[in-house]
Formats: C-alpha cells, structure tokens, sequence
C-alpha cells in the first residue's frame, strides 16, 4: 500500500497486458497534472487496491476530479492538460504510446456528478455503447443484467422504450450507472455521484456501490466526509498548497484504511481537516 505521505511502499514492475490481471488495480508514481503551464497536482504516489471502494476527500480545488480523470486519460481531452509521472493500470503506463486510450475507457468506465443519461430510450441507453463496439452477445439478456446489477430493474422493466430523461435524478443516475456497466468495464470512476441527490437517492447509489464492489473498484470522489465513511474501504485526503506565486494546486496529504483515517488518521491536516476545523 501506500505511507502517510501517500508514497508507495512498494516497489517493482509488471510486464501485465493491459486487460490482464494484477492486484495492484492503479499504481501511480510522481503523477503531476498541468493546466496551461500551471501545476494543478503535485507529485502523487498511491496504489488501488482491487475490487475495493476508494473514496477521494478534501476542500475544493485540491485535485481530486483532477486526479480521478487521470485514471482513464480524460485529461486528454481537456485543452492544455499535461500529465507527467508514472501511472500504470494492471501493470501498464497508460501513457505508453501502444495504449489506446478508447480501449481504456471501456474497460476504466466513468459516471458524472450529473446524471446524463442519453435523450434515447431507456433500452438504447444501455444497448448504444455495446452495439457501437462490435458487442455480439444477447443483447436483451446484457440489458438486463446491467440495470439488475445497478439496481434499477424493477423499476424500468416495463418502460424500457421509455426515454432516460424522463426517469427521477436518483433513477437516472443508477441507468448512467448501468450504462457503464454494460460496457463489462473493470472499474468504474465517480466524480461526486451522488451530489445533484435527494438523501433517498443517495443511499441508493451507496447501497449499490456495496453491492457491487465485488466486481468492481470504484473509485469515488465526494465532498460529503460521512458518505466516504460510510461506502469506502480506502479514503485519499488531498489538500492545497499555494506556490511562491500565489497560485493553488493540490496534493495528497493521506491515503489510509477509511477506519483509520476518520478515527486515527496519520497527519495533523488529515485530522484538521476531518474534524471540521477547516474545509
């Protein structure tokens, strides 16, 4: 795993393919995130255990989305990013130039802090992915058994043809959770899911992250701390800093056992931090 300064403790390297398996879901080393020039994240060091839920914690503007977009190079699409360091996926930089990075994103699937499901049927929400990648399976049994595992079944199973948008935001965002699940992706990334959520729906989606972090790592950025405390397995607290200029950028301060960050944490800003103190 990882020390108090987020630096693994860890070393090694693995000749793994990249939809192949190591335990080790992300190992990231000296990652840094630019924007136009300008340092967005410092140096992070941090290793993702697999099939485990990982929560991204701490004040605005201290990198966690930024981080988070890093795990399936949706930094790339963003004019002016640069990425610089180490950041291996089951044993391969993703930045190698053989790795493609469509390829990438099918199998490291991301969900919005909005849900946004497609203005199609509820049907075409799950099926347009699968069918634009070749997918030759029973495409009605694949339907089903991505809105089962999101947990929303029950409830569309006999409105399918119905639009996506016409569900509630709680319904919306577990089909945007199904889409994902039906591109059979090894981990999904959350940037704030459960934001834009009436407390019904948020326990929702907690309640189905639970359920399915035995086949997937999730990687969850949150604003709210007893949502971190109550889903994940690991918690990330990041912080910002200001440079000699004046400009902010974030960092990891801690990353540790959720138990052990919220009861016992490593460092001072941790502890400061998730007492309430400052954020």
């Amino acid at each position: 795993m990882t020390n108090s300064n987020g630096r693994s403790t860890q070393s090694g390297k693995s000749n793994t393919a990249l939809n192949e398996y190591d335990s080790r879901v992300f190992n990231l080393e000296a990652v840094k995130v630019f924007y136009s020039g300008f340092l967005a994240l410092q140096d992070v060091y941090m290793e993702v255990p697999d099939k485990q839920i990982i929560a991204f914690i701490g004040p605005s503007g201290c990198g966690k989305s930024t981080l988070l977009r890093c795990f399936n190079r949706m930094n790339d699409l963003i004019p002016g990013a640069k990425v610089e360091g180490k950041l291996n996926y089951r044993g391969r930089n993703i930045h190698d130039s053989n790795i493609n990075s469509v390829k990438l994103r099918r199998q490291v699937g991301m969900v919005f802090q909005r849900p946004n499901p497609f203005p199609k049927s509820i049907y075409e929400n799950i099926t347009f992915g699968p069918r634009s990648n070749g997918y030759k399976g029973n495409i009605d049994e694949l339907v089903e058994t991505s809105l089962k595992r999101a947990a929303i079944w029950n409830e569309v199973k006999d409105k399918l043809k119905s639009k996506g948008t016409a569900l509630s935001g709680g319904q919306q965002q577990r089909l945007c959770i199904a889409r994902a699940i039906a591109m059979k992706p090894d981990v999904l990334l959350m940037d704030e899911p459960c934001s834009a959520l009436d407390p019904i729906s948020t326990r929702q989606v907690e309640e189905l992250c639970l359920e399915i972090k035995e086949q997937y790592t999730i990687i969850m950025v949150t604003h709210n701390m007893q949502q971190a405390s109550r889903v994940a397995d690991h918690t990330a607290f990041f912080n910002t800093e200001t440079d000699k200029n004046g400009k902010r950028y974030g960092r990891l301060v801690e990353f540790s056992p959720t138990k052990q960050i919220f009861e016992a944490p490593k460092t001072p800003e941790a502890a400061e931090y998730i007492s309430g103190r400052f954020g």
